[in-house]
């Protein structure tokens, strides 16, 4: 986690201009999620993770988002047709939102996750961490306020990019989350109540 943390804080900061209220959804759970297991990109949303992208999108519907942008990775992808259905919006993909690709590791346990690890015909940490904070000022640049709807280590990156501490359960499953900008610093609110966000963040 240090080595993330470190590698988000040396990238460029968000351009001058970029919106300073933006939203954020992790995914609705996963069978893979629930059992710590690394994942690929086709694993979907199980049962309870469909009722929280439901439940997250009836929340979402009272804020006045604008613009959708999403990972194209299938539990993503199937969280922000939810989303966008609910508001009655078009979402937009973005391969940059994607969760970082632990190559070998994927179908092996999560449980000790080493961020600054470098699997087999995978995705380095640094490339991740500049692809998703790329990813995001790219995104952001739609009308705001934008909803991002991505993975745990994409808002892992986010929240050390921007220098901002994650609230207790920021991290569980379908989790709507509003950033803003004030005083000089970012804030985390998280719209529902928390949830236990033990499960696997890849």
């Amino acid at each position: 986690m240090e080595a993330l943390v470190h590698s988000a804080r040396k990238q460029p900061a968000l351009p001058d201009g970029t919106c300073k209220n933006f939203y954020f959804l992790r995914h609705g759970q996963t069978a893979r999620n629930a059992a710590r297991i690394f994942q690929d990109r086709s694993e979907p949303l199980d049962a309870a993770g469909q009722q929280q992208a439901s439940t997250a999108a009836h929340r979402l519907g009272q804020e006045p988002i604008r613009s959708i942008v999403g990972s194209d990775v299938l539990r993503a992808s199937q969280t922000a047709d939810t989303v966008a259905r609910q508001l009655g919006l078009p979402w937009t993909i973005h391969t940059g939102l994607r969760e970082r690709h632990f190559g070998a590791l994927i179908g092996t346990s999560s449980v000790n996750l080493d961020w600054a690890c470098a699997p087999t015909g995978g995705e380095t940490l640094t490339a991740f961490v500049q692809r998703t904070c790329a990813g995001v000022a790219e995104a952001l640049a739609h009308p705001a306020p934008v909803l991002l709807v991505a993975h745990g280590g994409n808002l892992l990156v986010l929240a050390a990019w921007l220098d901002v501490a994650l609230p207790p359960g920021a991290l569980g499953n379908a989790q709507p989350l509003h950033f803003t900008h004030t005083q000089g610093r970012w804030h985390i609110t998280p719209l529902l109540p928390t949830q236990d966000s033990a499960s696997n963040l890849a």
